[in-house]
């Protein structure tokens, strides 16, 4: 549980650091950039124990998985919340087919 609330917390810096600057496109790229980068250093501060702490329980693949499951839900809540865009029905079912993909990745294949 200690590698899911960490991840997700680096997920959230994560993407504030690649996608928060949207709102502000009239702020100068080198900026932007600069502030990214010690957003990302937050984050990297949550990943990277994440990835330690998990790989004691997880293989590599299912570390990546599970990143890649919850990047989708806070980047889908980021994108509705802060960026106030539409969550669309054939999101839902992109979506939905990576989720299905974490069964073929976390099963235990005889």
């Amino acid at each position: 549980m200690k590698t899911i609330i960490l991840l997700t917390i680096s997920n959230i810096f994560m993407t504030i650091a690649w996608y928060g600057h949207l709102k502000y496109r009239n702020q100068p790229l080198f900026k932007v950039i600069i502030i990214a980068w010690l957003i990302a250093f937050v984050e990297y501060c949550f990943q990277v124990p994440a990835n330690r702490i998990g790989y004691e329980h997880f293989t590599g693949a299912q570390l990546k998985t599970i990143q890649e499951v919850i990047t989708l839900v806070v980047f889908a809540v980021f994108s509705v919340v802060y960026l106030k865009e539409s969550f669309k029905w054939n999101y839902l079912v992109g979506f939905s087919l990576i989720v299905i993909a974490v069964f073929f990745v976390f099963h235990k294949w005889n």
